[in-house]
């Protein structure tokens, strides 16, 4: 009978932003620990060593390499990008305030109006499709009359640049995730007691951090696999966190 796996999505996302939760956990066991009895430094750096084994047993060492790399490489691009995104659309706001419909009408055109509220959540996805409307619909009329406002080109040049870059970046890390893996017996056995076992950490320990978002963000599986670029359509619906008495 074949295996049912506990989520959707591809195997080396979910096991990516496993490992990826199981670093902070780790990085937070002193006051974890203090929740938990089993929850040790051992357990967390054992849990670690599991999951780097299960990668390389059933993925390949070149399967977590690569898409480690792939995932850096887009994340280097995505803050200055992110950033000089941001201050674009604040300088639009500003210049074309007493002209609405103007100011409503590029920010359209450059697809802010589609993307920018998922790109400052950090969603690769987003970003790829503002940096292609970006880079589609910024003429050399519109540069004109932008900077005429006085927004300096270099700005606007240094986007089209992250535009051709982002989305090279981000095509070489789908591939990564694309390569095509004929899973060993056992693998998908191996695959859900990871995901069940990080999901139960995420359940208690974003209930811990309920009241520091930061920290909270660490374990909430659905946050870490967006950041990390993995697709969010048909994603299995993350369980509420547990409430810690």
């Amino acid at each position: 009978m074949k295996k049912t796996r506990n989520y959707q999505g591809k195997d080396v996302d979910m096991l990516t932003a496993c490992r990826t939760i199981a670093g902070s956990f780790a990085a937070n066991i002193t006051e974890l620990s203090t929740i938990r009895t089993g929850w040790t430094a051992d357990y967390s750096s054992g849990l670690i060593t599991r999951i780097d084994n299960i990668i390389s047993t059933y993925l390949g060492l070149d399967a977590r390499h690569n898409q480690r790399q792939a995932t850096a490489a887009v994340i280097a691009l995505q803050v200055p990008a992110q950033r000089d995104l941001t201050f674009f659309k604040a300088q639009v706001d500003s210049d074309f305030k007493k002209e609405p419909l103007r100011h409503d009408e590029i920010l359209r055109t450059l697809g802010f109006t589609s993307y920018y509220k998922d790109v400052s959540k950090g969603n690769q996805e987003s970003m790829v499709q503002l940096l292609y409307f970006f880079k589609t619909n910024m003429t050399d009329a519109l540069k004109t009359e932008i900077t005429g406002k006085g927004m300096s080109i270099e700005l606007i040049n240094r986007i089209l640049t992250y535009a051709e870059a982002f989305m090279q970046a981000n095509a070489t890390q789908e591939q990564t995730k694309d390569s095509s893996i004929e899973l060993k017996a056992g693998a998908i056995e191996a695959f859900n007691e990871t995901y069940d076992e990080i999901i139960a950490i995420c359940k208690i320990a974003a209930s811990y951090y309920r009241f520091e978002p930061l920290k909270k963000d660490l374990f909430t599986f659905t946050r870490v696999q967006a950041n990390q670029g993995g697709s969010t359509s048909n994603r299995v619906p993350e369980p509420a966190p547990t409430p810690v008495q």
